[in-house]
């Protein structure tokens, strides 16, 4: 369960990473009435503000999420869908370096994409449980507000996974340390107010090996 899930996430930050290749070999490309000198300036221009480190972020990702994977094939995926350069760390975790500016771009998008799927789980009916959900600005707790009674009786349970996996991803490329990274679900009645069940992940995770 935990591979899957660990999969899962990965495949988070390639979809990510996707749109932002994309994005970075357009710019690349100059028009023909560029002349090579206007290019190699602009070139020389940027190579000046990397070497300051005014465009790097470094974002480090836990062993734990690379396990059984082979990460030459993890590190030249990332590197094809537009990162900038990968390090492979002593403890196995990997260290995914970035412009700021691609950064600030991928956070938002993931910003975004929680924010959809929050409102999704609010109103689709595929959730028939979920009244309303609830989380603070950083992503690291979600309050789900329920009918216990459809909720015991559903699988809307899964939404919170997807919550948490969305979330620790979002922790880790805000810069919080893969030592320090947490996601903590809380299920509430919506009836009563009474807790139901707090999930924290990536504990949970570890648990289910």
């Amino acid at each position: 369960m935990k591979k899957i899930l660990c999969l899962l996430l990965i495949s988070i930050l390639i979809a990510m990473t996707s749109g932002c290749g994309q994005e970075k070999i357009d710019n690349n490309k100059s028009s023909d009435g560029v002349s090579e000198k206007t290019v190699k300036e602009n070139s020389d221009e940027q190579s000046i503000e990397v070497d300051k480190g005014l465009l790097n972020v470094e974002i480090t990702l836990p062993a734990s999420l690379f396990e059984d994977q082979d990460i030459n094939g993890v590190i030249e995926e990332a590197k094809n869908e537009g990162i900038d350069d990968i390090k492979q760390n002593p403890d196995g975790s990997l260290t995914y370096i970035m412009s700021k500016s691609k950064h600030k771009e991928m956070l938002k998008e993931l910003e975004s994409g929680l924010l959809e799927s929050i409102e999704d789980a609010k109103n689709s009916e595929d959730y028939v449980s979920i009244k309303d959900v609830t989380h603070n600005k950083s992503f690291s707790e979600f309050t789900l507000i329920v009918d216990k009674e459809k909720y015991e009786n559903s699988f809307d349970g899964f939404v919170s996974l997807g919550f948490a996996l969305s979330g620790m991803y979002y922790q880790l490329f805000n810069g919080v340390s893969p030592d320090d990274y947490k996601v903590t679900i809380i299920i509430k009645n919506e009836a009563t107010g009474e807790v139901i069940n707090t999930i924290v992940y990536p504990d949970a995770l570890n648990e289910s090996e």
